[in-house]
């Protein structure tokens, strides 16, 4: 009878659907509206922040309460620009369809190595030890820093269904935050077995006309010492440090 009764709460936990949290806006601070924002991380009071497009590619440092670009390099033009994320002192970068990754030393920009990698290349974080790299399907490798070879990969699902699209990845208090391209949801997702842990609703920050002018939600960072949570989107003209408000199961 104990065998048959996990067996039916394990059904059930597959088929449950994960919670869905609205958000509060705690503060707006500007953005680059033609950043065609790929990739963004908070580390050392500064934003670091990769954009996409043929052509229009760049990786920066940005002032959080300003937005004014304090560093700045120009991918060259058949360079896609997608995720980064920041790891003792080099800021690693992914390209969409080149499969090639490049490594920058975080104080000066200074390249430092290329990487290759198979399939597409969308979104980047990491936890302090072990990279999450992204590549638009519902799956998640993991990757060794030292090495940039895949260690093992995480199945990302809600219930039994595969969360697909997964986009700009960000670590946040053991979880891996993903945007899920094309949507204004978030998932939180458990890294030890990919479980979609909540959605975060991010619908309606942006006024019509604003909208009208951007594209997608893609782009969360995290300041850990601080607790602050910011999100953005491509083409968006602000920045929005949010917090979670429990929504309904």
């Amino acid at each position: 009878m104990r065998a048959f009764l996990a067996a039916v709460l394990a059904a059930v936990s597959l088929l449950a659907q994960a919670p869905i949290s609205t958000v509060r806006v705690v503060h707006v601070y500007p953005h680059d509206p033609g950043a065609f924002t790929q990739g963004l991380e908070f580390r050392d009071g500064f934003l670091y922040e990769g954009t996409g497009l043929e052509n229009r590619s760049t990786l920066r440092k940005v002032q959080l309460e300003t937005g004014k670009v304090l560093r700045e390099i120009h991918l060259a033009g058949q360079y896609f620009g997608e995720g980064i994320t920041v790891l003792n002192g080099r800021i690693f970068e992914l390209t969409w369809l080149t499969n090639k990754g490049f490594v920058y030393r975080q104080d000066s920009f200074a390249r430092l190595s290329t990487f290759s990698y198979p399939g597409e290349g969308w979104g980047l974080a990491n936890d302090g030890r072990q990279i999450y790299m992204s590549d638009g399907s519902a799956q998640i490798r993991v990757w060794d820093p030292a090495t940039l070879r895949e260690i093992r990969h995480i199945g990302v699902h809600d219930g039994a269904k595969p969360v697909e699209r997964l986009n700009e990845l960000e670590w946040v208090n053991g979880e891996i935050y993903a945007n899920v391209w094309t949507t204004d949801r978030i998932a939180r997702i458990s890294p030890a077995d990919g479980r979609v842990l909540g959605w975060i609703d991010c619908s309606g920050l942006l006024s019509a006309a604003e909208r009208a002018q951007a594209d997608v939600l893609n782009g969360i960072a995290y300041d850990a010492a601080g607790r602050r949570l910011f999100i953005t989107g491509k083409l968006w003209p602000k920045l929005f440090q949010i917090e979670l408000v429990s929504g309904t199961p």
